[in-house]
């Protein structure tokens, strides 16, 4: 039986417009994980420690916890589509920003940029989150939000090989090779370091911009504005305890993840001295292409088992392989790192989704809520950096156990709450 016409020409456009918008999963991926580079390459060639160098996830995701109302209301007033430019304006002056930060040469002014690309990424998190999971059918929201956010996972991937190749110039010395320098030439070479980063940042200004422009005149699907003067309750919003136990599992979650990576590149120098930078950046490239294979996979799995059961199983795996890489020496110790990678994989986007649900008609503010949680990744690094500078990287590590057990805690009780529910619809 063939289709009527207008259905499938809105089902093209949905199509064309989530292709575009997936684009912005991977753009913001690239953002996020090149700050496992900056970390690295900040720490040399601004003289910093671990725990300061971890400023940099500060400066990124404390600005999820203050714009994410803000572009949340901003949603709500002037659509979905507006919200991915205006959006990806700010990604697009933050990076841009990298090139006189290079050259003014401190810390606070790179901190400075990446807080306004940030600022972007929080309003095209929200307004790409929700049109994926709000533009199809409710049952397979986890399945769409999943498949979008594999394509997270590919510029997760690309993003350390861009660092590596890149922005790590392969000029490494030791503290005492640095110690004697002299001042000119110490100078000098931190100088070469911060330049590094200005053709990489500026390029990806450039995309960002370039794809604001394709997003403003591409067509996309008819918004449902039925809600956008419906009042904004957040007692009526956290009353629903499906949707406060799934903002506690995601700040949890993005801590643990931002932490694994942040010092990922520690851990494997501290663990093999003689394996280079570069090196590393690669092996965490490694890391984040099981991340990538995992949300793939992970969306054709949930397309036959249950999200909070998926969750459960991903969840303890992830613990096991955390203990792995925290007991155990040499190379298994940084492949069990990197499996970590696999196994967090599906836990992000399966928990927006059912926190997305849960939030009924405040679905909108809701989204906003779920992603003003990334704050995590504000909170857990550094936690993570300072255990690291007084008791060894290894050892920090099992900080992400705690957030792993919050998320398998939320899965247990969202798959409570589903067994519940089918009860009360079959009694």
């Amino acid at each position: 039986m063939t289709q009527p016409t207008d259905v499938l020409s809105a089902r093209r456009t949905f199509a064309a417009a989530f292709a575009l918008v997936t684009s912005l999963f991977f753009l913001w991926a690239i953002a996020h994980n090149l700050n496992d580079i900056l970390i690295k390459q900040f720490e040399k060639a601004l003289q910093l420690s671990r725990m300061q160098a971890s400023f940099i996830q500060v400066a990124f995701y404390i600005a999820y916890f203050i714009f994410a109302l803000p572009a949340g209301y901003a949603m709500k007033r002037i659509g979905l589509k507006r919200s991915m430019v205006m959006g990806l304006a700010f990604y697009g002056v933050g990076a841009i920003a990298f090139y006189p930060a290079a050259e003014i040469g401190t810390f606070a002014t790179f901190l400075t940029a990446l807080f306004v690309i940030a600022g972007g990424i929080v309003c095209l998190e929200i307004a790409a989150g929700a049109f994926i999971v709000l533009g199809g059918a409710p049952e397979r929201s986890a399945f769409r939000i999943n498949l979008a956010q594999a394509f997270n996972g590919l510029g997760a991937v690309i993003a350390p090989i861009i660092g590596g190749m890149f922005i790590f110039s392969g000029h490494e010395r030791s503290s005492a090779q640095m110690a004697q320098l002299s001042a000119a030439s110490l100078a000098g070479f931190r100088a070469a370091e911060l330049h590094q980063v200005q053709a990489p940042y500026l390029l990806i200004g450039i995309v960002a911009f370039a794809i604001a422009t394709l997003i403003a005149i591409a067509r996309f699907p008819e918004e449902n504005r039925s809600n956008a003067a419906q009042p904004v309750s957040y007692g009526a919003l956290f009353h629903q305890r499906a949707f406060t136990a799934a903002v506690a599992a995601q700040f949890a979650y993005v801590g643990a993840q931002v932490a694994v990576w942040s010092f990922f590149i520690d851990f494997v120098k501290d663990t093999r001295p003689e394996i280079e930078e570069r090196t590393a950046a690669y092996l965490l490239s490694g890391s984040l292409f099981l991340f990538m294979m995992g949300r793939f996979t992970g969306s054709l799995l949930l397309r036959s088992v249950k999200a909070p059961n998926a969750l459960i199983a991903y969840g303890v795996l992830a613990c096991c392989a955390t203990c792995g890489a925290v007991a155990t020496a040499g190379y298994f110790s940084i492949a069990c790192l990197m499996a970590i990678s696999f196994f967090m994989s599906i836990m992000y986007p399966t928990i927006f989704a059912l926190g997305i649900a849960a939030a009924r008609e405040q679905s909108q503010i809701g989204a906003a809520v779920m992603v003003m949680t990334i704050v995590g990744g504000a909170v857990i690094p550094p936690a993570l950096g300072f255990l690291a500078d007084h008791f060894g990287v290894h050892p920090a590590y099992l900080v992400v156990l705690g957030c792993f057990a919050v998320v398998i805690v939320f899965a247990e009780f969202e798959r409570g709450a589903a067994t519940a529910r089918t009860i009360v619809q079959s009694a």
